[in-house]
């Protein structure tokens, strides 16, 4: 189910912070009581002129800092550029100004991770100045504290440690290339979690990239396949493309014990690639290997590399998982180009990048039709196609069916058709055995894949078993520690289970991390059930403005408005939504939303019913959802929830 949402707070003016020209606070005005504002993870201390994250301080400079502190002090407000020019150069020192403020505005959303297209802090109003839209709560005055000459000393050094790192990777790279080393000894500390870094692509075709991708995706896989190895999700792992941290870094971020990186080269038919295992702990190599074969091989190819490190690390490998390691099954070349070319847009979880996928996994089957790995790629994505839209999903279910028996037909351990097809159990035939079953043995057989873990804890949630939800959903978060998709179902579980503070909590360190991420704002309906109501018109309001009208977010205007007592307003826009959905046939989720909104239960189980007969996702959250709360004592709703078996 679709639920969406963001906040707006309007605070008056509050105190007015002007540096010297120095940049440095003036000192006759450091007795004065100064103010804290809170916005999300947020911290702006306008006594310390610090920024912090989470409790981390995040370096500003001053005009950047001056900036977001005028901003701050009128959430909502339009600042004009006048009054900007008059706070940030109060001297009447002539500058460049369009040019200066740009460069502070600029500035200033990077700190906050903010994006000029899509805003969730700073939106810029034309040539007129620039609004923040997020809500900001007003602190306690902290005590006075002035900055040390060592925290001005740390600002400067950003040049030289970026220019170590390069030479790192540079070092690193050439030298895997060029030779071989020698095992170095291991550390003390066991090696029982690992992350594989995306392999580099070394062809001087661009366009190439989905394939190093690919082989990265695929060895993650097979490193996953081994007993007692922790290993970190493809999602989590490309979020380190080209980041340059060191590798001690990442490692310390992901909580693994070890990394492995390398780079893969393709070309007249024959691939290349590099690999070396790294110690996290020491940042000492343990192994590193070149590998050249016919394209072909590539398969073969990787399970030799994942065997290397199997015996780098001292994992004990049971005969059957060794037995699949060393008969890996041929695969068509064009074929596998095909798949991985569906895989790379897969993952991009979008609509039109689903239906591109889509022609790329019947390209790899027309190839090679016993390719079991494409069809459980096809499952994949017609098992998301229906609920990444409002058409209804009935078509793609069916569709999400057969391949993934298919896949399961052709390859009867792989994981990930028994996860397709527990999901298809789940969403469509409601058969909660089957369901749970598949799940289940998907884990056993590959207990590193994230997704299972992930789609499980949804299953135990609206099953109403909160504290397995909970142990698999956050299992999913260690695989996969920075999936935004995890992190934000979690924080459903969380409203689900009636933990609104959590839930909330939760959805905002989403929106920190990526103020666009859509499912994200379904925290205006836990706003809604926290009596929040002035938050939740604020989320609704950004969200408006970053993705324009669409039903589901009309639909939550509706139902906030309603909630909230300003029916006439809520009427207003059930007309709109009428006018945006008549003639189309789509998901009744959006006007089952309005109708909860507007105490229509009448409508409500009228919709019910027909998500009923249309297999819709609104019915599989009916024993735990909140929002269906004023429709538990009807005798219709009762019997729905025994027809699709969530009456026990």
């Amino acid at each position: 189910m679709s639920l969406h949402g963001v906040i707006t707070n309007r605070l008056n003016p509050q105190i007015v912070l002007n540096f010297g020209p120095s940049g440095v606070v003036p000192m006759d005005r450091l007795a004065e009581p100064k103010s804290k504002y809170q916005f999300g993870v947020f911290t702006v201390d306008a006594h310390s002129c610090e920024l912090r994250k989470q409790g981390a301080r995040i370096k500003l400079q001053e005009r950047p800092f001056q900036l977001l502190l005028a901003l701050v002090e009128r959430p909502g407000d339009l600042v004009t550029r006048e009054e900007l020019r008059q706070r940030l150069w109060p001297d009447g020192t002539f500058v460049d100004f369009d040019h200066s403020i740009s460069s502070a505005v600029n500035k200033l959303r990077a700190a906050l991770n903010d994006s000029a297209r899509h805003p969730h802090y700073i939106e810029t109003a034309g040539r007129r100045g620039y609004r923040f839209l997020y809500p900001v709560t007003l602190a306690k005055p902290s005590a006075v504290s002035r900055p040390t000459v060592g925290e001005a000393a740390r600002h400067g050094h950003r040049g030289l440690v970026t220019a170590m790192v390069i030479a790192a990777l540079l070092f690193t790279a050439v030298g895997v290339y060029l030779f071989v080393r020698k095992p170095a000894a291991a550390g003390k500390g066991a090696i029982r979690s690992i992350v594989v870094l995306p392999l580099k692509n070394l062809s001087s075709d661009p366009e190439q990239e989905y394939f190093s991708e690919g082989l990265t995706d695929e060895l993650i896989t097979r490193l996953a396949s081994l007993p007692g190895l922790r290993v970190i999700s493809r999602t989590s792992a490309m979020q380190y493309k080209d980041s340059g941290k060191p590798l001690p870094v990442i490692a310390r971020e992901l909580n693994v014990d070890a990394v492995v990186e390398g780079s893969v080269m393709r070309a007249d038919g024959r691939v290349r690639i590099t690999a070396q295992l790294i110690e996290a702990r020491t940042d000492h190599h343990i192994w590193a290997e070149s590998y050249e074969r016919d394209q072909r091989d590539v398969l073969t190819l990787q399970n030799e590399v994942t065997r290397e490190i199997a015996d780098k690390i001292k994992l004990t490998i049971d005969p059957a998982a060794r037995e699949r390691l060393a008969t890996a099954k041929p695969v068509d070349p064009l074929a596998h180009e095909e798949y991985l070319r569906g895989r790379y847009y897969w993952s991009k979880r979008t609509t039109g990048d689903f239906k591109t996928a889509i022609r790329h996994f019947e390209a790899a089957i027309a190839h090679d039709p016993g390719y079991a790995r494409a069809y459980a790629g096809l499952a994949d994505c017609y098992g998301l196609l229906g609920g990444y839209s409002l058409i209804p999903q009935g078509g793609f279910i069916a569709q999400a069916r057969t391949a993934a028996h298919k896949a399961l037909e052709l390859d009867p351990q792989l994981a990930e058709a028994h996860t397709s097809l527990a999901l298809v159990a789940q969403n469509y035939d409601w058969d909660w055995q089957t369901a749970e079953r598949e799940y289940r043995r998907a884990i056993e057989l590959d207990p590193n894949y994230a997704t299972a873990h992930h789609w499980y804890a949804e299953f135990l949630s609206f099953m109403g078993r909160f504290p397995e939800a909970e142990v698999e959903i956050q299992r999913a978060h260690q695989l996969d520690p920075l999936s935004l998709i995890i992190d934000t179902d979690h924080a459903v579980i969380l409203y689900f289970a009636r933990q609104y503070d959590r839930s909330i909590e939760q959805f905002r360190s989403v929106l920190a991390r990526d103020p666009i991420y859509p499912r994200s704002h379904i925290i205006e309906t836990v706003y809604v059930q926290k009596g929040m109501f002035a938050e939740a018109l604020a989320e609704n309001a950004v969200v408006q403005r970053r993705f324009g009208d669409y039903p589901s977010t009309t639909a939550s205007l509706v139902y906030i408005y309603g909630k909230s007592g300003q029916r006439e307003k809520a009427r207003r826009e059930l007309e709109k939504l009428k006018r945006m959905t008549g003639g189309r046939q789509i998901d009744p989720e959006p006007l089952l939303h309005a109708s909860l909104g507007l105490g229509d239960n009448e409508q409500a189980i009228a919709l019910l019913q027909q998500g009923y007969a249309q297999h819709s996702n609104v019915v599989i959250s009916m024993k735990v959802s909140p929002i269906y709360d004023p429709l538990r004592s009807d005798s219709r709703f009762q019997d729905l929830m025994k027809r699709i078996g969530l009456s026990q």
